[in-house]
């Protein structure tokens, strides 16, 4: 079937799906191979560490595929920010995406340029204000995803379907998406497209460590220190005290803490600029450090983890979400059709 929806419309993807910033793993060899398999690839600037690698690294991923792909601007974790965003603009990139903090300040910049722009954030309020500034689509993540959480944040599919009510503009789900029924459950929720983060890392072209992919697969959902990292709040001290530290330290370093401290991870004051913390996603040894709550299997991941069952590449993980989708609405017509009753 031809996937056509309002996402799809604004990237000229093949497909509604969109890859994860991924902190620092981004890089341009893996946002090609997304955008290669008929999703929306995404080239995180933080991986490049500089504007002249980043023009590099475009060039690269422009050389690689014809297909669309974003360029990712995380506020607070990618270094160099006005210089990357610059970079972005030269070099026409068609979609830039922002994350995280307030966009404000380089809202114009990407307007005038003429890409699309599209922010992703945590509650609604916040895709709300992206929206007023003129985003032309929005990306909720939900408390079901890992990574940047906020108090007021929500399990996805009740703020997705809540979103729907108040976002006029295109709307993404993301937060624990990783399978054919999740992307589903999404769109019938009242989402555009969706946002795929922890599903992607487990594919062969994904550069972290085996041993992560491997833990991805031995994981399940429902481990309880998996839920306390991804749902339950941070600790109020803990949460007083980095707030107070928000005008004393330096923001690249505030942001990740800040991070660390709704994840519940203890070693929230020994922290560095993410861009440097993503390094240890990449190697084995480096790995058994990576922080985890208790004794679930080490990783940043989201509950998406329970419909990972073994490592594919890149291209069988959209074909299979795509084609099991498809099976699932073509199964659900017929059914349909026959419970309908007479006349």
């Amino acid at each position: 079937m031809r996937w056509k929806t309002r996402l799809t419309d604004l990237l000229g993807c093949k497909y509604p799906i969109m890859q994860g910033g991924l902190s620092g793993i981004g890089t341009w060899e893996f946002a090609a191979a997304v955008s290669e398999a008929g999703a929306e690839g995404c080239l995180t600037a933080a991986c490049s560490r500089t504007p002249d690698r980043l023009r590099e690294d475009i060039r690269k991923l422009r050389n690689a595929t014809n297909n669309p792909f974003a360029v990712n601007i995380t506020i607070g974790m990618c270094p160099h920010i006005d210089e990357m965003l610059e970079v972005c603009i030269e070099e026409k990139v068609h979609c830039i995406e922002t994350a995280v903090f307030n966009p404000e300040k380089y809202v114009r910049r990407i307007k005038d340029s003429g890409a699309v722009w599209i922010h992703k954030a945590a509650t609604i309020d916040h895709i709300r204000r992206a929206e007023a500034m003129g985003a032309d689509a929005v990306v909720l993540v939900g408390l079901d995803g890992y990574g940047f959480k906020n108090i007021r944040q929500l399990p996805t599919f009740t703020a997705i379907a809540w979103a729907r009510r108040q976002i006029r503009v295109p709307l993404v789900a993301a937060g624990g998406v990783g399978d054919s029924r999740t992307m589903l459950a999404a769109m019938m929720a009242g989402a555009d497209g969706v946002y795929i983060g922890s599903g992607l890392m487990a594919t062969k072209e994904c550069p972290i460590s085996e041993k992560i992919k491997e833990n991805m697969v031995k994981a399940t959902p429902d481990h309880p220190d998996l839920i306390r990292e991804l749902v339950a709040p941070p600790k109020p001290e803990d949460y007083r005290e980095i707030m107070e530290l928000r005008d004393k330290m330096p923001f690249e370093k505030w942001i990740p803490a800040l991070e660390k401290v709704m994840l519940k991870h203890h070693d929230w004051k020994d922290v560095d600029p993410m861009w440097e913390m993503a390094e240890k996603l990449k190697d084995d040894r480096a790995a058994d450090a990576v922080t985890s709550l208790g004794a679930r299997p080490k990783g940043p991941f989201s509950f998406s983890c329970g419909y990972i069952d073994r490592v594919v590449t890149v291209k069988e993980f959209i074909e299979n979400m795509v084609r099991g989708a498809e099976e699932i609405m073509e199964e659900l017509a017929r059914e349909w059709q026959l419970g309908r009753p007479a006349g």
